[in-house]
């Protein structure tokens, strides 16, 4: 009988991590909103940046192309390589008329240590009830996802680039879109 229950055992467990997963996943896909795409109008907004200062969307359409990118968290591993990677290319994004501001839902407060801590020289948006997260369709299960969205002067995202694991590639990735749309514009 011992013997039955054990060969038994492993299935059983299959059956509830696969039952999970599919809860989970579940889960997720009715949280999220759907995500903007590239041809969408970009939403605008209001939010609180590092500093407690608000900033409005509204007033800053018109004057810059902006790389938007939403992460998860605060000081997390693939978070500060991305955040990171776009301080590292902040002097490529002036040249090319680009404001770089990150988003998630993080408090004004852990903008602000984040900012400190790895010198980040761009704006961070505070979105604790996820209103903006939700208007662009990047709230997961658990934790904003990892998309960029470059928006251009009329306030349309021209480019979106979503990976949740490779945080580095975000900046590449709308770097080189940004290249070729000023290429294209003849800039």
């Amino acid at each position: 009988m011992r013997l039955l229950i054990r060969k038994n055992h492993f299935p059983m467990r299959k059956l509830i991590v696969l039952t999970c997963l599919t809860v989970l996943t579940s889960i997720s896909c009715n949280s999220q909103s759907r995500q903007l795409e590239a041809g969408s109008k970009m939403p605008l907004f209001s939010l609180k940046d590092q500093d407690g200062k608000t900033f409005n969307m509204k007033d800053s359409v018109g004057n810059n192309i902006f790389v938007i990118f939403f992460y998860p968290k605060d000081e997390s591993a693939i978070c500060t390589k991305e955040a990171c990677g776009f301080r590292d290319s902040m002097k490529l994004f002036v040249q090319a008329g680009v404001q770089v501001i990150g988003i998630n839902q993080g408090s004004v407060e852990s903008h602000k240590k984040f900012q400190q801590h790895d010198s980040l020289n761009y704006e961070l948006l505070s979105d604790p009830d996820e209103k903006v997260i939700k208007q662009f369709g990047v709230n997961g299960a658990l934790l904003t996802d990892r998309v960029t969205f470059v928006v251009d002067e009329t306030g349309k995202i021209v480019f979106k680039y979503h990976s949740l694991t490779e945080g580095k590639k975000h900046v590449h990735e709308a770097l080189n879109f940004i290249r070729e749309l000023k290429k294209r514009e003849g800039n």
